[in-house]
Parts: structure tokens; sequence; C-alpha cells
């Protein structure tokens, strides 16, 4: 299983926002260079981040885009499932489930999985990972949301 690269460009562009001081409106050819998006990709990333009502588009000269949330309040899953929708890791996790899942001996493991990247993604706030700042050492794994 793999995220969309839409999912992982939407990660980006809300960390970017999150980094700006609140009120910040960025540009979408600067915030293309900034979270290093293609252009042309992130018009849709940016179209389902507002549709969510996530972000902000704001018209004009003094346009661009900002958070429409405070970064605090932001995790990774609100900014996936808006550009990918609900996670289900397995068909038979959605709400219409399959005719297999009473008795199936995997389904509890996909319960499971899903679960706990569910609150993974849940507990990454936006915020925390902005303010993490620089890239971590290549020995050093930092997960800022802990």
């Amino acid at each position: 299983m793999q995220l969309t690269r839409a999912a992982d460009y939407a990660v980006r562009v809300a960390i970017h926002l999150a980094a700006r001081p609140a009120g910040t409106r960025v540009k979408l050819d600067a915030m293309a260079e900034a979270a290093d998006v293609p252009l042309h990709f992130l018009s849709k990333v940016l179209q389902a981040l507002t549709r969510a009502r996530l972000i902000v588009a704001h018209r004009g000269t003094n346009g661009g885009f900002s958070l429409a949330v405070p970064a605090e309040q932001l995790t990774v899953l609100h900014v996936v499932e808006a550009v990918e929708g609900p996670m289900r890791l397995n068909t038979c996790l959605s709400p219409n489930g399959c005719s297999r899942q009473g008795w199936c001996p995997a389904h509890m493991v996909w319960v499971e999985a899903q679960a706990a990247l569910t609150q993974v993604l849940k507990n990454a706030s936006i915020a925390k990972l902005a303010s993490a700042g620089g890239q971590p050492r290549q020995d050093e794994v930092i997960y800022p949301w802990n």
C-alpha cells in the first residue's frame, strides 16, 4: 500500500503553510517551489484542500493561499483524507463491508492495522511537523508528533 503523490504533496503544502506566520498568504508559484511540487499538479491538490475547507484561496493582487484552520488543529489524517477520501486498508473495512467479514480469519488484522495507521496520522500535527524545521541526520529519525 502506498499513498498517492497527491496526498504526499498535500501534506507538504500544509506543512509549508503552517510554517509561515499566521495570516500569511503564499502565492501558487512560491508554494510549488518551496514544497517541491510540480505547478500543474499543485492546482489539483489545492482544490481538494480548499473543498475540504483546510485552506483558503485568496484572489487578487494580494492573493494566495493560507490555512483555514489553526495548524495546531490540523493533522496529517485531515490532509490525507481531504485528498484521498476516508482511509481504508481493505475494502472489507468500508461501511458496506464484505460478505466474509463475520468469519474471515484476516479481518481482525485489517481492523487493527487500520486503527494503528489512523491513530499515527491523527497524532501527527501539521503544526509540530512545521516547527520541526530542518532535516534529520542520516542516522536519526525524528517523530515530532510524539
